[in-house]
């Protein structure tokens, strides 16, 4: 038992490098993530979950399809997706650092790349499936989906600090509550736009905060940076006195 204990927490430590997590779900997730890298076969590589969770998205965006050209049934499909995606897209990052083989910026720029093309295929697939104009709430959430990535990349960016959350909600959310529109919809037929519309929304108010953040923390570091410069005109300026 005490052995275990202690796997768990050296397996914590090193999933939670370079990582800030701020999602509501961050306690359950991380020791879930921390249990699975422990168990992943040591063939299976980075980039081999990425594929798989890739894969995720993929059965996500063909759920819609086939729903809209086979039956509504066939939108739970998109469950096991989103499953699939939450394992891949959580556990390639903080496997490559549970082995002490991390590719940091190979990493990141993998990872932004594949959840934005998974991100819209996802919102192609709704639009198939979406009647009339609802097929622009696909579109909107993907634009605002959008938004959030850039957010948080420029929030690493400037405060040097990656986090893929935006507040209380991250991936882990948002894929949950797609899953529990998408399970609605299977249930009560039509219902999926109105949903995805208020999600849609909430996640415009969300990116609205977040982005009023960004900018204060933009605001600090031009301060600071400036600060830097006069202090170093001045050390400059001091030698040349003393010169």
């Amino acid at each position: 038992m005490s052995s275990t204990k202690t796997n768990m927490a050296k397996s914590l430590r090193l999933i939670s490098t370079d990582r800030q997590r701020t999602n509501i779900l961050r306690a359950w997730e991380q020791k879930s993530i921390a249990y699975l890298v422990q168990k992943i076969p040591s063939w299976i590589s980075s980039d081999g979950l990425t594929a798989i969770g890739s894969f995720g998205n993929l059965m996500v965006a063909a759920s819609f399809v086939m729903g809209a050209y086979l039956g509504r049934n066939w939108l739970l499909l998109s469950l096991l997706g989103f499953f699939i995606n939450w394992f891949g897209d959580s556990l390639d990052g903080r496997m490559a650092y549970y082995r002490s083989r991390p590719r940091k910026w190979y990493g990141f720029s993998l990872d932004v790349t594949v959840d934005w093309i998974g991100t819209i295929l996802i919102g192609l697939g709704f639009t198939i499936y979406a009647p009339g104009a609802w097929k622009y709430v696909g579109f909107i959430f993907v634009v605002l989906y959008g938004w959030e990535m850039i957010t948080a990349q420029l929030r690493y960016k400037i405060g040097g600090q990656y986090s893929i959350d935006s507040g209380i909600f991250g991936p882990t959310e948002v894929r949950l509550l797609l899953a529990a529109i998408i399970t609605v919809e299977v249930f009560l037929p039509g219902t999926i736009q109105y949903l995805a519309s208020v999600a849609a929304l909430f996640l415009l108010i969300s990116n609205f905060t977040e982005t009023r953040k960004l900018l204060i923390l933009a605001d600090a570091r031009d301060k600071e940076d400036r600060m830097a410069k006069e202090k170093e005109k001045e050390q400059q300026s001091h030698r040349k006195e003393n010169a």
